[in-house]
């Protein structure tokens, strides 16, 4: 599946996707979660403006997932990436991951990182098998620490979250 840098056109369908991608979170018991609203477009299109926002697109040329990421203590790090129900099963987010982690490599970037839920199937060991690995509280750089200082401060504390990383 293409990807490509997000357009402005484009910043809306990522909300949408983001939305989709959610729901599941409420079949788990995460029903906040699930309704938690996406980025601002205007937060969206500070990682566009960045360069630092990919879609993946179908044959229309239309965003079934997407990814944006931002430099944190010297890395590339994973701010969100999300593909709807519909796509999902095809390797479109870990082709998201492999396009970011090459462009990485390119800037001699060495890891990409992320933080997420450490038991949503979809997340720690979707990533895990993608290459991550966690990384300990106690290591965690300061933008890394920032981060999940603010994660907490938005309630998703309330299940068990990790920091992973990719290294390159």
């Amino acid at each position: 599946m293409p990807i490509r840098a997000v357009s402005s056109e484009d910043l809306p369908l990522l909300q949408d996707i983001e939305r989709a991608a959610g729901r599941c979170f409420r079949d788990i018991g995460m029903p906040e979660i699930a309704d938690d609203e996406p980025l601002p477009i205007t937060e969206l299109a500070r990682y566009q403006h960045a360069g630092m926002a990919w879609v993946a697109v179908d044959r229309a040329d239309t965003p079934v997932a997407y990814l944006i990421a931002e430099h944190i203590d010297g890395n590339f790090h994973v701010e969100q990436v999300s593909v709807r129900p519909e796509s999902a099963r095809q390797r479109i987010g870990r082709s998201l991951l492999d396009h970011l982690a090459r462009r990485a490599e390119a800037e001699g970037i060495p890891a990409l990182t992320l933080t997420t839920f450490k038991d949503v199937p979809w997340n720690a060991p979707y990533y895990a098998r993608c290459g991550f690995q966690p990384v300990a509280e106690h290591a965690l750089g300061p933008g890394l620490r920032t981060v999940r200082e603010r994660e907490a401060a938005h309630g998703l504390d309330r299940w068990p979250r990790l920091a992973m990383c990719r290294p390159l």
